[in-house]
């Protein structure tokens, strides 16, 4: 690829709805059961939307008013759905790498730090995490914003999303300590009508609470008043912090009150009970898992339940959560996932003639693609390549040192590549990333706001 030159071509026309783009001769890992890996093919971007993919696309004339990217030597891959992080905490990055408990993380970030945040803080976070997640391949970020202490807090989330391009699900939620205006969830209808009146966007809203009322009392805790509401407006449902006895038993009543469905994502639910994970199956409704914070910070058992969601029928997303404590990327919730999982079979089957069941690289992949995007309620919308989807996609370099040989694509993506070999994402059919660089961003500039953002906010603290 003339990188200039191409790049050149694809900004002027950004603003054309029927622009064409073709990318050529790549690997394209679809992430489509009925299109599988294309070891060399093409794939055509109409608008905002993915045309087609096939072994050849320009013999059908399909090169014809399109700019051409010569991909040879690139896998092409779904962009990943990140389904679950607190974008705001990021200025704290890495500020308790060795957190022992959630307690810890709870009274540190949400209890002291939060409060401090004001409105221009929370855009600064936001888009520093969205920024970031582009950069790693994430083209989907649900951003569990659980610091709504104003509706200028909220605005100033949702507007950070939008400054980055990235295709946002904003999960609204009140804080869990400090003062704040009362103005949640009544304020989700303003939201609403202002930022996402129209189908046809990058942005989609939720509404988000948590399981139980251990963590910050009964008034964030899910239930038939929130899920009211959800369904007034129209909106899916996030529910953090689900973990052991109490939110099982949470589980099984809102079962028994028609409350769980596809609509609804429940994140963690580690330490439940098989009554808890058969209710889940039953009713669609989605999981949202978070490896590293699982097994790092030690959430209740500390082992990701992807067992029990596969046994449940479950086929979960992947997400971040809090860079507070752990990485930003999910090449590295893909590995942690994998390893864990095959190694807990494994021990499990050990000293037997049993034949331990071990998922696979496809697996944490479409975990962090299709069933990601499936768990924020847009599966019709991104997560695989095709055809009519929303044209939200990586080009990987696969002969990078790191990645040469190309021999297994899939391997390759999730074992061997990391952000440094994402040469371009594109987004809605927009090029947010390009030659390896996010685009639109002054480093400069946002390494300053994202400093002075930080020291104001732990200055605050320490008075």
């Amino acid at each position: 690829m003339n990188a200039d030159t191409t790049l050149d071509q694809l900004r002027r026309q950004d603003a054309d709805r029927d622009r064409r783009v073709l990318l050529t001769g790549a690997t394209i890992v679809t992430m489509d059961p009925d299109l599988g890996v294309l070891p060399k093919g093409d794939l055509l971007i109409q608008g905002s939307a993915i045309a087609a993919v096939a072994p050849d696309l320009r013999t059908a004339g399909a090169a014809s008013g399109a700019v051409v990217i010569d991909a040879t030597g690139t896998i092409l891959a779904p962009g990943f759905v990140d389904t679950h992080r607190h974008a705001w905490e990021a200025q704290l990055r890495r500020i308790m790498p060795d957190v022992n408990d959630l307690g810890e993380y709870v009274r540190s970030t949400l209890a002291d730090i939060a409060p401090a945040y004001q409105p221009q803080d929370m855009y600064v976070g936001t888009k520093l995490a969205a920024l970031t997640a582009i950069d790693g391949g994430i083209t989907t970020m649900l951003d569990f914003s659980h610091n709504s202490r104003t509706a200028a807090h909220s605005d100033s989330a949702i507007e950070a999303l939008i400054d980055t391009g990235i295709r946002g699900v904003h999960a609204s939620m009140r804080p869990h300590f400090g003062d704040w205006d009362g103005q949640w969830p009544g304020d989700l209808n303003r939201l609403l009508d202002k930022y996402f009146s129209s189908s046809d966007q990058l942005l989609t809203l939720r509404l988000a609470a948590l399981a139980t009322d251990e963590i910050a009392g009964p008034d964030l805790a899910y239930g038939p008043d929130f899920a009211r509401v959800a369904r007034e407006l129209g909106i899916g449902v996030s529910v953090d912090a689900v973990f052991g006895i109490p939110s099982s038993q949470a589980i099984l009543r809102w079962s028994a009150d028609g409350l769980l469905g596809p609509d609804v994502t429940l994140i963690h639910s580690t330490g439940l009970t098989a009554d808890a994970w058969r209710a889940m199956g039953d009713s669609g409704t989605t999981v949202a898992l978070a490896p590293t914070s699982e097994a790092q910070i030690g959430l209740e058992t500390a082992i990701p339940a992807i067992d029990e969601a596969l046994v449940a029928g479950i086929r979960p997303g992947l997400s971040i959560d809090v860079e507070v404590a752990l990485a930003s990327d999910m090449f590295t919730q893909m590995r942690a996932l994998h390893a864990i999982q095959r190694m807990r079979a494994v021990n499990a089957a050990y000293g037997s003639a049993a034949t331990p069941p071990r998922i696979g690289v496809a697996d944490v992949l479409d975990f962090a693609t299709l069933q990601g995007a499936k768990t924020v309620g847009l599966g019709d919308v991104t997560g695989s390549l095709t055809p009519g989807k929303q044209a939200d996609f990586l080009i990987v370099g696969a002969e990078d040192l790191n990645n040469m040989p190309l021999n297994d694509p899939i391997g390759t993506l999730v074992l061997g590549s990391d952000p440094r070999n994402i040469q371009a994402v594109f987004i809605s059919g927009r090029v947010r990333k390009w030659a390896g660089a996010v685009l639109d961003v002054d480093p400069a500039e946002l390494r300053q706001d994202v400093r002075e953002s930080r020291d104001r906010v732990l200055r605050a603290v320490a008075h």
